[in-house]
């Protein structure tokens, strides 16, 4: 079983002056210390506007910063928002291959829909057809990726015409795709598509046992892959804190572990939220503790060893380490990882690759039919685009468009934005 870690960058009010940055520094300090111990993925999430609980709004910008910082850990989009509204299809391939050049190939692209209302209004995405979007999209990124050139799309909810998008990735035809499941109907729908599964949730092992024979039996039977290659995995999340000390352990990092799913439910179930002004944390300490699976990754090295390995047992291919929850110090996180790396994680990784090569063996006549219904890729209309000419003249461009244009001079564009009010306090 492999291990990954979760970079929501948490930041509970209150906030002083450069708690982002050092925030910023100190996660890419725990990616570095990841790696040296052994894990093996960084996820980044994609989130917007939803202060406190996560501050990770250009996991390409974070991502490419821990790239340079390591050598062989995954780089992982956990996840990129798929919705035109948010990003643009010719936009994610791009920023995507980008990473995966920069990462010497280590690329994994997780996606979403995105769900939180905050996210969703802000951007104008219709919560009702945003999974519609997030198969288009998702369909024809992976397309533009490795189509030399992409021929164009004419959708519901995107068009362009054939353009080939540069640069294209280091793996071929792309890097793996995941996608973020919160239910069973999405995981299953990502085993129908051929994609692995990001299943944020806590759960114990008795629960993700069931959730890998339904994806991977859903995955046998009925997989159609939705990209041009397929990644059938699925990853689950565990909270976790190692001390020598299980009290301790779990002083430190229950709480933590709590807000994390407290401020989700906060911005997705119940919540109530005054943007710059509602105080997470505050009404997080008021509120009643909820009982929490997923948190047997808080306590002693064996304590913790024994939560991993129920989940490997389980046939759990990833766990993702939610390494940072709440207010938990730096110095906590760094002392929690190390032990990890001494005490915990060798066990697991001398029994990698030899189940690497099982899962292989079994899933390969599986491989094989989902295969034979990779979407294929139109021809390319391979007709020319004529520059605009410098005085306009043949461009197709029409009469009055032109008349615009002269229109548009500096002077009319500076009354224009000084008559539109915003010209500064004066008006």
């Amino acid at each position: 079983m492999r291990f990954g870690m979760f970079f929501e960058l948490q930041l509970p009010r209150p906030w002083g002056p450069g708690d982002e940055h050092a925030l910023v520094r100190h996660a890419l300090e725990w990616g570095e210390l990841g790696e040296r111990i052994g894990i093996a993925y960084g996820w980044a999430q994609e989130h917007h506007f939803l202060e406190e609980y996560s501050h990770s709004t250009a996991p390409e910008v974070f991502l490419a910063a821990l790239s340079q910082r390591t050598t062989r850990m995954r780089i992982g989009h956990g996840v990129t928002l798929m919705p035109p509204a948010y990003n643009h299809p010719a936009r994610v391939a791009e920023r995507v291959a980008m990473l995966d050049l920069v990462s010497d190939g280590r690329v994994d692209w997780g996606t979403g829909e995105s769900s939180s209302r905050l996210e969703l209004e802000a951007f104008r995405v219709n919560y009702i057809e945003k999974r519609a979007m997030w198969v288009e999209c998702l369909r024809e990124a992976a397309k533009m990726m490795c189509a030399e050139p992409y021929p164009g799309h004419e959708g519901r909810y995107f068009s362009m015409p054939s353009r080939n998008v540069v640069p294209k990735p280091v793996q071929k035809p792309h890097p793996p795709i995941w996608v973020a499941c919160t239910n069973r109907d999405t995981l299953k729908l990502a085993a129908r598509l051929g994609v692995g599964a990001l299943t944020f949730s806590f759960m114990d092992a008795d629960e993700a046992r069931f959730w890998v024979r339904e994806y991977y039996d859903t995955f046998k039977r009925e997989c159609r892959p939705i990209g041009q290659a397929v990644n059938p995995n699925i990853a689950m999340l565990s909270g976790v804190l190692c001390h020598p000390d299980g009290d301790e352990a779990r002083r430190r990092g229950v709480r933590g572990q709590q807000f994390f799913k407290w401020a989700l439910a906060h911005y997705y179930r119940f919540g109530s939220h005054v943007p710059g002004r509602t105080n997470l944390w505050e009404e997080f300490l008021r509120s009643a503790p909820e009982p929490m699976a997923g948190i047997g990754g808080v306590g002693t090295p064996a304590e913790v060893s024994a939560h991993f390995r129920a989940l490997e047992e389980a046939g759990v291919d990833q766990v993702i380490l939610l390494q940072q929850g709440g207010d938990y110090p730096h110095e906590h996180i760094c002392e929690s990882l190390e032990l990890l790396g001494k005490a915990v994680l060798p066990e697991f990784a001398g029994r990698h690759e030899a189940r690497e090569e099982r899962k292989a063996r079994e899933l390969a006549p599986y491989l094989d039919e989902a295969m034979r219904w990779v979407p294929e890729i139109a021809p390319a209309p391979g007709e020319a685009i004529e520059a605009y000419p410098r005085h306009w003249a043949g461009s197709g461009v029409t009469g009055e468009q032109v008349g615009t244009r002269r229109a548009l001079d500096a002077g009319s564009l500076w009354r224009l934005h000084v008559g539109g009010g915003q010209g500064g306090r004066s008006g």
